[in-house]
């Protein structure tokens, strides 16, 4: 029987010891309970029982990080130690079965007793553990072969208003943006399948004018129509975006789970554009939930082509630091030398003005760039506001200025007045 395993690195805060902590951990995820129990052999426990490989302990603090009324009842206090943990699991208790990997590696560890605070910071898998899995069918080649984009950041926006418009209010203000010449354009996670513009109507509309301009200039603007809904549903909706010649669909991913997912992966070659809001849920707190670096391992898994990292000096929550990490964890491959990146898309507040920052921080274009109201709230106009960005990105890679651009681009100019003090 194979050894391989799939490895899982935590955080963890508790007033017990950590090595002890860490096997309760290993057993709840594998084949132990709080007790040993009738047929859990030694012969199965070496085979089945996930392993503590590693214990790395950090600082302590007097105060937890979460309540625990366990820990309450049996009159434990602290103070209460910080450790990192790395844990093996055993591929032949999980199988090909995404949703099992989850749960193993997360599912009842945030509710153990013994600690007050959990975190999954990251997620290994080997070659072939990973190649049972979905890859990205268009991915950062694809979704610049489908744009036309060779080089140079994929610029995008958000239709907005978000709702409320109707199919065809909103095929106009597509018209608009691909004359504006943005290269992708995407439906707001809270616009999916609404009564005012339902996807029966709206993508028919919206391709309609996506096709027109193709006819006319050659290029085919990727439009994301987000069809989050029921597994069925979405596959309509797909086979719907495909037929009218689409590029692209976008799901909520944590509303629609990793099964409705990976059906859908296999059912359409459309690149997926993987949103991820709700995250936040899962990661603002340091010693609750998942790190970036393990959701999106969890998601590439499913299939997706584009996630989203937000944007640097953003309007969300996130430092700056988190967003290129995350930016970096969607480049680098889930194991090995395997080619299985994904597009990151920055998303979040973002102008001309945050251009340097992504720059000087990412160090390539291989992204997709996406301004709503840096864009459609340019004094210009939208088609001012997608120059700025161009003109903003032609700047820092020839290592000029904004400033010093901006004297020979009166769309950027414009972008620094208007959008530089808010």
């Amino acid at each position: 029987m194979s050894r391989e395993r799939v490895r899982a690195t935590y955080v963890v805060e508790t007033p017990l010891a950590p090595a002890d902590v860490a096997e309760v951990m290993a057993g709840e995820q594998s084949c132990g309970t709080f007790t040993r129990v009738e047929g859990e052999t030694d012969a199965l426990r070496e085979r089945a029982r996930a392993v503590v490989e590693a214990i790395e302990p950090l600082e302590s603090v007097e105060e937890p990080a979460l309540p625990n009324a366990w820990l309450q009842r049996k009159g434990l206090k602290g103070p209460y130690r910080r450790f990192r943990v790395r844990i093996a699991y055993p591929v032949e208790n999980i199988g090909t079965n995404l949703p099992t990997l989850a749960a193993t590696v997360a599912g009842n560890l945030y509710d153990l007793g013994e600690v007050t605070g959990l975190r999954l910071e990251s997620m290994e898998v080997s070659a072939a553990y990973r190649a049972r899995f979905e890859f990205p069918v268009q991915g950062i080649a694809g979704t610049r072969r489908l744009t036309g984009v060779a080089q140079g950041a994929m610029v995008g926006t958000i239709l907005k208003p978000n709702v409320g418009m109707s199919a065809q209010d909103t095929a106009a203000l597509v018209a608009r943006l691909c004359a504006a010449g943005v290269d992708f354009i995407k439906d707001d996670e809270v616009c999916a399948n609404p009564d005012h513009a339902p996807l029966a109507e709206r993508v028919p509309a919206v391709m309609a004018a996506v096709r027109a301009h193709q006819e006319r200039t050659g290029k085919h603007v990727m439009v994301a129509f987000n069809i989050s809904d029921e597994t069925e549903a979405m596959l309509r909706h797909a086979e719907l975006v495909e037929r009218e010649g689409g590029s692209c669909v976008m799901v909520s991913l944590n509303w629609c789970g990793f099964s409705a997912v990976q059906t859908l992966r296999r059912r359409t070659p459309l690149a997926l554009h993987g949103h991820r809001n709700g995250y936040g849920a899962m990661s603002r707190h340091p010693l609750l939930g998942m790190g970036f670096d393990a959701y999106q391992a969890l998601w590439r898994l499913a299939g997706v082509d584009h996630m989203h990292v937000h944007g640097l000096q953003g309007k969300f929550a996130q430092d700056d630091e988190e967003v290129v990490a995350s930016a970096r964890a969607c480049y680098a491959p889930l194991t090995g030398n395997v080619d299985d990146a994904v597009l990151p898309a920055f998303s979040s507040g973002q102008w001309a003005g945050t251009v340097p920052a992504t720059w000087q921080a990412i160090g390539r274009d291989d992204l997709l760039f996406m301004a709503g109201g840096g864009i459609l709230a340019h004094p210009g106009g939208a088609a001012a506001g997608v120059t700025s960005l161009r003109q903003a990105w032609s700047a820092v890679r020839a290592g000029t200025s904004l400033q010093d651009a901006a004297r020979d681009a009166p769309e950027l100019a414009a972008a620094l007045r208007f959008f530089g003090g808010r």
